[in-house]
């Protein structure tokens, strides 16, 4: 029997990185396999909570010289981890580092004992020891107060890294200045807590080479948002994608952002300003919209900024809006008109503008995950006579679904009769549903033989998954 190659087994293992089962039992087949299938488990290795067994590999690697320090502090090391010493170098593997995983193994060495210098000295012993062999980290989440660019092989470590999360309240200027120097290859940049200018930030910021995406979680004052903006428009042949938790201070750059593909806002409290930049912004190869934990008043300024793209969005998720918002059916409309790609869609309705979700089955044939919520929060009450009014929309469902749609949400707020619910579920026997949710309100409108109905169709496999409440029973 042929042996089979080393490159083939490599592309076999990959394949299977996320069935660890598989691979362990890989790992005893031979010497080869062995020598194949550890990096391969090693490279994911923090995505595991630490145990002893574990925690013990791992400081069997610490250099005589932290071991000896950490014993002088009366920190003591398990047995196991002074007597014997690994058959590979596990942690040159590693493709990460997480400060969860750093805390997990202080805590099974110190057990829980709070006293600040010694955990301080075992975790300035942990991160040199990560940063003096890992090779291939390419994510870093920095919330330590540890001086990380100051130690051995860090011009070396951080100028491989891809990805980096930074929270500003555990890392001084001179750090973020040593930063800039050794760190400029970075796709991925997340900031949080930058409250106050910081000149070293933004130096930060203008040392990468190839920023694509920038996530600023954090509120900023009037002069950070200027610099923060700045910062931007420096980097506007880079930086497609962008996400912002607050936006009340940066002034967003006009005109320099034409490659930004995915747009996120978060947490936003001036809702004019943001309804002001979504109006005149034009983002003509927008892909991605998302406006989460705000409060719109209007849907129009969203969808004038839909109808000065180029028609690749393929998702747009509004959440959370002012109750008196207007003019939903104009947003569906301009989705309809504009975004013949889209695939998954969050949004808000009224019944009046049913009529623009036929539209938009017709035009978006692609669509996959719908997601419909009632825009007014009084509706079940303000429409209290007018009996099942959610069947217009399920028989919009019915004729003229396109065949991409496998989940649709809609809201519970809205009445919805038996006999419309069978015909629904009915159109979606020869290509069932992958899940059927309805959202706010459903308690009012769904009655057990609604739930029994539900059960009758998932028992037959005409949808995968329904939201679990709607299978309980009053």
């Amino acid at each position: 029997m042929e042996e089979i190659n080393f490159d083939c087994l490599v592309l076999i293992f990959n394949i299977l990185k996320n069935d660890k089962k598989s691979l362990h039992s890989c790992l005893l087949v031979n010497k080869k396999w062995c020598n194949i299938v550890v990096p391969i488990l090693w490279k994911s290795y923090s995505l595991d909570e630490i145990n002893e067994k574990l925690c013990n590999v791992i400081l069997s690697f610490l250099p005589s010289s932290s071991k000896k320090l950490l014993s002088n502090n009366d920190i003591k090391l398990p047995s196991l981890t002074l007597s014997k010493f690994p058959l590979f170098n596990y942690i040159s593997f590693c493709r990460y580092i997480s400060p969860d995983n750093v805390d997990e193994i202080i805590d099974i060495v110190l057990k829980n004992l709070c006293n600040d210098h010694r955990r301080n000295l075992m975790e300035q012993e942990i991160y040199k020891l990560f940063i003096s062999q890992c090779k291939n980290v390419k994510y870093l989440c920095w919330t330590t107060r540890q001086p990380l660019t100051l130690f051995p092989r860090a011009s070396i470590f951080f100028s491989q890294l891809y990805e980096l999360y930074i929270d500003i309240d555990y890392v001084n200027s001179d750090a973020l200045y040593e930063l800039a120097q050794i760190c400029k290859d970075l796709n991925t940049l997340s900031i949080k807590s930058c409250y106050r200018n910081n000149p070293e930030l933004f130096y930060l910021i203008d040392a990468q080479r190839n920023l694509k995406k920038l996530i600023l979680d954090t509120k900023v004052d009037e002069k950070t948002g200027k610099e923060l903006s700045k910062a931007l428009a420096r980097n506007r042949t880079t930086i497609n994608n962008l996400h912002l938790s607050s936006i009340d201070n940066i002034v967003l750059p006009l005109t320099i952002l034409v490659n930004l593909k995915k747009l996120t806002i978060f947490h936003w409290e001036n809702y004019k300003k943001v309804q002001q930049y979504l109006a005149i912004y034009e983002f003509p190869n927008l892909q991605q919209l998302t406006l989460m934990y705000g409060h719109l008043s209007s849907f129009k300024e969203v969808s004038l900024l839909i109808e000065k793209t180029m028609g690749n969005i393929s998702k747009i998720d509004i959440c959370s809006i002012n109750k008196t918002a207007k003019e939903a059916g104009i947003l569906i409309k301009s989705i309809a008109d504009n975004c013949p790609k889209i695939n998954y869609l969050r949004t808000y309705i009224e019944p009046k503008d049913f009529i623009h979700v036929k539209t938009l089955l017709l035009n978006c044939r692609f669509l996959k995950t719908i997601d419909l919520k009632s825009l007014d929060f009084l509706e079940l009450f303000i429409n209290e006579n007018d009996n099942n009014i959610g069947d217009e929309l399920l028989n919009i469902f019915i004729l003229f679904s396109p065949k991409s749609l496998y989940e649709i949400i809609i809201s519970g707020l809205w009445k919805y009769s038996i006999d419309a619910f069978n015909r629904f579920f009915e159109n979606f026997r020869e290509r069932p549903l992958y899940h059927f949710g309805i959202n706010d309100g459903y308690n009012y409108v769904i009655t057990n033989d609604h739930k029994i109905m539900f059960r009758k169709y998932i028992n037959e496999g005409v949808v995968k998954y329904f939201n679990k409440l709607l299978l309980v029973l009053d």
